[in-house]
């Protein structure tokens, strides 16, 4: 499919979408929509192992959605589409990852945290500036206590502050930082960790870390317990430790 917003590019198992409004990247209504298609459509490609969420540019990931989207009759469309795509972002079914360049401020910092995992340059501020204009940002309230806890939460939401990125890695809002000329090559090597993996081990680790962070501990264990045994009978599992076994590289089945 054709878009206006985005960039969709897929490479050796890797698929990266890319906010392609620069400078600032901002996320309108139709951007937004744009992102979940894209996303909804690489849940069923087999050949794509995991998916990057990056953005044009070097000023900014993203420095938010569309102020004026927030206002009038479009506010409703917006929340509708902004909420989706962290649905989208889980619904994926494979790891996603952030590349953060420049600022990723209010909805652009909260798209950073809906991914799996981020990796970000030297330069790079992330923040939820929103309770400055009189507002807080829904999506952070969830995601942020789960990242960093609860009381970092409280500060960054409450306060509207930015942190740098070496901050935002102490707290782990990001994997890993790197300088700004290095982040590209950096990007392709933090990837390729999970891409040598099987796809539908990966898919099926993630879904269960979603499915735990729902459950109560001891329910989780037993319900971790019964899909073990259904994952290391599959196909996939059988030719990963027989490849170890006879000390050759797996072949995967997907």
């Amino acid at each position: 499919m054709a878009y206006k917003n985005i960039l969709v590019e897929k490479k050796e198992g890797v698929a990266k979408i890319i906010i392609n409004r620069p400078p600032l990247n901002i996320l309108d209504i139709e951007t937004l929509e744009e992102m979940s298609q894209a996303l909804a459509e690489l849940k069923t490609d087999d050949e794509v192992k995991v998916v990057a969420i990056a953005a044009a540019g070097d000023k900014a990931f993203s420095a938010g959605v569309a102020v004026g989207d927030h206002l009038g009759g479009k506010l409703p469309r917006m929340v509708e589409v902004f909420h989706r795509l962290f649905i989208s972002l889980v619904d994926v079914d494979k790891p996603t990852i952030a590349i953060v360049n420049g600022v990723a401020l209010g909805g652009g910092c909260e798209v950073v945290a809906g991914c799996d995992m981020a990796i970000a340059s030297e330069k790079s501020q992330l923040g939820q500036p929103e309770i400055k204009l009189g507002v807080y940002p829904p999506p952070a309230t969830v995601l942020f206590p789960r990242i960093m806890g609860r009381r970092k939460a409280f500060e960054l939401i409450l306060s509207g502050n930015s942190v740098d990125a070496k901050e935002a890695e102490r707290i782990g809002l990001i994997n890993k930082v790197v300088p700004a000329e290095e982040l590209e090559k950096a990007a392709d090597e933090f990837i390729k960790q999970f891409t040598a993996n099987s796809g539908l081990a990966l898919t099926q680790a993630r879904q269960a870390l979603y499915r735990n962070f729902d459950l109560e501990f001891r329910q989780a264990l037993e319900v971790t317990g019964v899909d073990a045994t259904l994952v290391m009978a599959g196909e996939n599992s059988v030719e990963g430790l027989t490849a170890f076994m006879e000390k050759r590289k797996p072949v995967w089945i997907r």
